[in-house]
């Protein structure tokens, strides 16, 4: 049984999606006007964590993710660089797929494009038009509000009061920072020298909120399973959101609301000011793995506020690199990289795959309460240490080590740490490393230099055909490991 905390109901909840094998996500996308810094990332971090649990367990995931290329950010970073809203975003737009492609996060399903929704079929225009008409929405000046009064549900996402609401105050702005609620813009009329789009209400664009209402019914539904998101999101963004939608269609909106909390930086709100702040490429041009912050990403439960620091992020460096030496290491064992190892048994074989099948219910029950990370993380590392117990007690036959390879394989689909990037190694570089084995083999290996020399320049060709050579202690056979992939500025 899955169990989420929903924001909507403020306790955790048995999770049931509305049609059987089939889970229906929204997530809210960037804003194309900068690149996404590490705080945005920790969202689409665990937004990934929910979606490939859920594929393991065996559901069909249909995930949609905005892309908002449109709003007062966007268009502001256009007129500020003297370029069209287009251009100035595309920019950013290719920045944030290749991010998420560095740090293994799954690509949606369906990732719209708010600049492409706003006058089609089922579009923007489209839902404002039917909040007009239910009288939920009113034209002034050539923009369209939301009257939040006439919606008596408002508030019941955010546990905000409708009593704080100020009669007649009207929000132009996409975000705000007040706490009352107010009548916020659906449509925006268009101010000199700003894209626009032609409405019924004259020139304008629409704003940030009913984007997120209209993309995510048109492609999932009116009703869906799970929106998730920062805790930021939740006023007003969500809170607006559903307002519009359940307006619109008289249906409840999402059933399942899963928010994380903020990403602090040495304790502190991160801030440019104060030199906390990071994207992602300010951190791998520091040298560090993007995989490396993916764990240190996913580490802290969803619901915690997550303390991001450097020195946590090199312990997240050191977990990586244990995953990684574990996995090759069995590779390298079980002769499936092209090398077989000659390898005298020390002790009776351990019968790894049960042990390794319990731990992995452990995890799937640890992840399936809320997506209990830290501990199905201990699990793991539990996991690694008999594997590696194991090797070390003579117990790496083919049966045990292709039980292991199974499990971190497994593991990675999970987790998405790009530890199992490789099952094959190519033909010159498995003779590479053959002729330096028999080159160590040799009785006369310790004391001749011209020998000693040899296997040191076999080795840098290796390096620098992307493989690494691990050298075991004496009597023991060396392994080979693939070098992680290093990040292309």
């Amino acid at each position: 049984m899955i169990r989420f905390f929903n924001t909507l109901t403020g306790q955790e909840e048995e999770f049931q999606p509305l049609h059987a094998g089939e889970v229906r996500i929204y997530t809210c996308g960037p804003t194309v006007y900068d690149y996404a810094h590490i705080g945005n990332f920790r969202a689409f971090v665990f937004e990934d964590l929910l979606r490939r649990f859920l594929e393991f367990t065996g559901y069909q995931v249909r995930h949609v993710m905005n892309i908002t290329d449109v709003d007062d950010k966007t268009i502001a970073g256009a007129i500020r660089n003297g370029k069209a809203l287009n251009d100035y975003t595309e920019f950013y737009i290719k920045s944030f797929q290749d991010d998420l492609n560095t740090l293994h996060i799954l690509t949606p399903t369906k990732q719209p494009r708010a600049t492409q929704e706003i006058s089609c079929a089922g579009g923007m225009i489209e839902l404002i038009r039917e909040l007009i008409h239910k009288g939920i929405a009113y034209e002034s000046e050539g923009s369209v509000y939301y009257r939040v009064a006439a919606f008596p549900g408002y508030g019941k996402l955010s546990k905000k009061k409708l009593e704080e609401n100020i009669q007649g105050a009207r929000v132009d702005v996409d975000e705000y920072d007040k706490e009352e609620a107010a009548d916020f813009v659906l449509w925006k009329k268009a101010k000199e020298g700003e894209p626009s789009w032609d409405s019924p209400w004259g020139k304008g664009r629409p704003g940030w909120h009913i984007e997120c209402s209209s993309m995510s019914m048109k492609y999932l539904g009116e009703t869906f399973d799970i929106h998730a998101g920062g805790e930021d999101l939740i006023f007003p963004h969500h809170e607006n959101e559903i307002a519009q939608s359940e307006a619109a269609t008289g249906k409840p909106f999402v059933r399942y609301w899963l928010h994380c909390k903020f990403l602090l930086v040495d304790g502190h709100k991160m801030s440019k000011s104060k030199g906390n702040f990071y994207t992602l490429r300010d951190l791998l041009a520091k040298g560090y793995d993007p995989m490396a912050l993916r764990f240190a990403l996913l580490g802290t439960h969803y619901r915690t506020p997550l303390n991001f620091t450097l020195d946590g992020l090199k312990e997240a460096s050191e977990a990586i690199r244990k995953l990684d030496d574990c996995y090759f290491q069995c590779l390298s064992y079980a002769g499936t990289i092209g090398v077989k190892q000659d390898f005298a048994a020390k002790a009776e074989t351990v019968p790894l795959k049960m042990f390794l099948d319990q731990i992995l219910g452990k995890m799937l029950a640890h992840l399936s309460a809320d997506l209990n990370i830290s501990a199905a993380f201990a699990e793991l590392f539990d996991a690694v240490r008999e594997i590696n117990k194991a090797v070390a007690q003579g117990a790496a036959d083919e049966m045990n080590m292709k039980a292991a390879l199974e499990f971190i394989q497994g593991i990675d689909r999970l987790f998405g740490l790009d530890i199992a990037r490789s099952d094959a190694v190519p033909q010159e570089v498995s003779d590479l490393f053959r002729e330096r084995k028999e080159v160590r083999y040799d009785p006369q290996f310790k004391r001749d230099k011209m020998l000693q020399q040899k296997s040191d320049e076999l080795r840098k060709r290796i390096e620098s055909l992307g493989w690494l050579v691990k050298d075991a202690r004496p009597g023991e056979p060396s392994t080979l490991k693939e070098k992680r992939r290093v990040w292309d500025k």
